[in-house]
């Protein structure tokens, strides 16, 4: 995404020079030295020893590792077929890690991914997002989405009658975030999603959606930062007024979701 993903130029270079470059770039971004101490120090607050996480949307597994380093059992899915190997080279082995190849949606079933080789991050299954982002939001202009293929799509809920309940669900699916929690029928305790320019009503319809689950406080981080935006965290409606007012002029980050009654505790503004 523009916050990590600025599109490499548009270079007729053969598919699989194409895709060895993208992976070779998220490599070089996700697993740079230094990176899984930050996303540590971001995840403390949210899950310790014994917790169960869903990574949905895990790519190359960075936050699967630093969950995993905090003492949490991790189920990370990810449908990239070309990223299945690297998947369980960097964190497959590890000690309480799930891997499933499957993208999470409203039902289960099937569904069509459109790669992108340059950039296997902005991967997506969302179709109208995909033909829209470009013309929104400057940093996808670049983007090309060379590839279609089916994949096996499961619901958070039929995760959750598997693995269990999770402490935390991070979602990072390209536009696809608000039909990921339409598949979610109970509160979780925390949930992260994705937001982007040009596509802001993805984030809107996820904090509805959560808002009728339970009583959620919500609060931002911007790119790829470790730091939380607001010193407190807000409620649903002065959320949605922050993402309608165009989240500060944001090019992406990520929306938190914390619900009222959470262990570590919240305070809230209006």
């Amino acid at each position: 995404m523009p916050k990590r993903r600025l599109p490499l130029p548009a270079i007729a270079w053969p598919a699989g020079l194409r895709q060895g470059l993208g992976l070779a770039r998220s490599l070089l971004i996700y697993w740079r030295p230094g990176r899984q101490r930050g996303l540590r120090r971001l995840y403390v607050g949210f899950v310790g020893p014994g917790d169960l996480v869903f990574d949905v949307g895990a790519h190359l597994g960075d936050r699967t590792a630093a969950f995993q380093a905090l003492g949490a059992r991790v189920v990370a899915l990810e449908p990239q077929p070309a990223l299945a190997p690297w998947l369980e080279r960097l964190v497959g082995r590890r000690r309480g890690v799930t891997l499933l190849p499957w993208a999470v949606g409203a039902e289960a079933g099937e569904a069509e991914l459109a790669v992108s080789e340059a950039t296997p991050t902005v991967s997506t299954l969302a179709r109208e997002w995909r033909h829209a982002i470009g013309d929104r939001n400057p940093g996808f202009r670049g983007v090309r989405w060379e590839r279609r293929q089916r994949v096996q799509v499961t619901t958070l809920d039929a995760l959750i009658a598997e693995h269990g309940l999770p402490r935390f669900c991070k979602i990072d699916v390209e536009g696809f975030e608000a039909e990921v929690l339409a598949g979610l029928g109970q509160p979780v305790a925390a949930v992260s999603v994705e937001f982007v320019a040009g596509a802001l009503e993805v984030a809107e319809a996820c904090v509805a959606r959560l808002v009728e689950l339970g009583d959620y406080r919500f609060n931002a981080i911007a790119g790829e930062g470790r730091r939380f935006l607001w010193p407190e965290w807000r409620s649903p409606a002065a959320t949605r007024q922050w993402l309608a007012r165009g989240a500060d002029g944001l090019a992406s980050g990520d929306l938190y979701a914390r619900r009222s009654d959470d262990r570590h505790g919240i305070k809230e503004t209006s």
